[in-house]
């Protein structure tokens, strides 16, 4: 089920990437690097979308020259079908726009603790308030076009998800052993000195030895971990093989039901486990996950409409490299 969730995950992020933030219809301020039908997109536009296109593909390491050349091509690539798109869609009424474009900003400074604290992170992004506003109405137009032309127009059969689901059983809808299980961390900067490893690990050591002397665990957790988990008592849920860091995952998969591990050293810090309850293995039945299926192979239609149609628009308008 989590495969799938993963290829819905993708076909969303691939639509997604078509409303990159870029140019407005006069253009902003920097040097042109292209035209679409006359629209300039700017340098410091490929930059921000460069940006995102690897924040979204977490990429976090500096990348070499050729690599980076590639991603500025890849990125240009999507501001020019997101300028496409955008010129198509600002065809169609769209009831309200203004009001829409205020309320998705309203709601995106509101997601931040503080007005300071939005206002860095537009200035983080190179971008203005008025530029947040016209990328945030660029997205809507985009959204309402790939929406009305494309994605109402997607269709799924029962016949088809059900041969899906047979075509992909034993690859998405199979679930290996999975484990529930609680960890307390005592986190450690890995670039830290020896001392502060040593006070870090003589730490859990004393907090395992709390446990095993009868101190309730998620009490425990609560009190003294490090993790955000602490909240729920160090409760991480279900997880599977490969979905944990393997020092972690291979002293999890270790114990045994209600057992508590030694201190486990990961990049993160220094942890102590405990095992909930291990889960056998299953193979997710088709009614369960008929809807989810409808979804991807929904998207993967809107997905392919998409780019045919970007296909014939490109033919039809000038671009140009400047």
């Amino acid at each position: 089920m989590s495969a799938l969730k993963n290829l819905i995950t993708a076909a969303v992020a691939v639509l997604a990437l078509c409303a990159l933030p870029g140019c407005s219809e006069k253009g902003s301020g920097g040097t042109p690097v292209a035209k679409v039908n006359g629209t300039v997109i700017t340098k410091p536009e490929l930059d921000r979308a460069v940006k995102t296109l690897l924040a979204q593909n977490r990429v976090t390491q500096t990348l070499p020259p050729e690599q980076m050349r590639k991603a500025a091509d890849a990125a240009l690539e999507q501001l020019t079908s997101a300028e496409l798109l955008y010129q198509e869609g600002k065809k169609l009424e769209i009831k309200g726009l203004d009001q829409l474009v205020e309320e998705k900003f309203q709601k995106n400074r509101a997601s931040f603790p503080s007005k300071e604290e939005f206002e860095k992170a537009v200035k983080a992004a190179g971008m203005t308030e008025a530029e947040v506003r016209e990328s945030m109405r660029r997205e809507i137009v985009v959204n309402y076009f790939v929406d009305r032309q494309f994605s109402t127009k997607a269709t799924c059969s029962d016949a088809e998800a059900k041969k899906f689901y047979d075509d992909n059983k034993g690859k998405l809808f199979q679930k290996g052993e999975r484990l529930r299980a609680s960890h307390i961390l005592v986190s450690v900067d890995q670039k830290g000195g020896a001392d502060e490893k040593r006070k870090a690990r003589e730490k859990a050591e004393t907090l395992l030895k709390r446990v095993r002397n009868g101190e309730e665990f998620a009490a425990v957790a609560k009190a003294e971990s490090t993790c955000p988990s602490r909240a729920k008592g160090g409760e991480l849920g279900i997880f599977g093989k490969g979905q944990m860091t393997p020092p972690f995952e291979k002293a999890a998969f270790a114990l045994k039901n209600g057992e508590i591990s030694g201190v486990v050293e990961t990049e993160f810090g220094y942890h102590i486990i405990k095992l909930q309850e291990r889960i056998a293995p299953s193979t997710d039945r088709f009614e369960d996950v008929k809807f989810q299926i409808v979804q991807y192979l929904k998207m993967e239609q809107t997905r392919k409409a998409v780019a045919a149609f970007l296909s014939e628009l490109r033919h039809k308008a000038k671009i140009e490299k400047v």
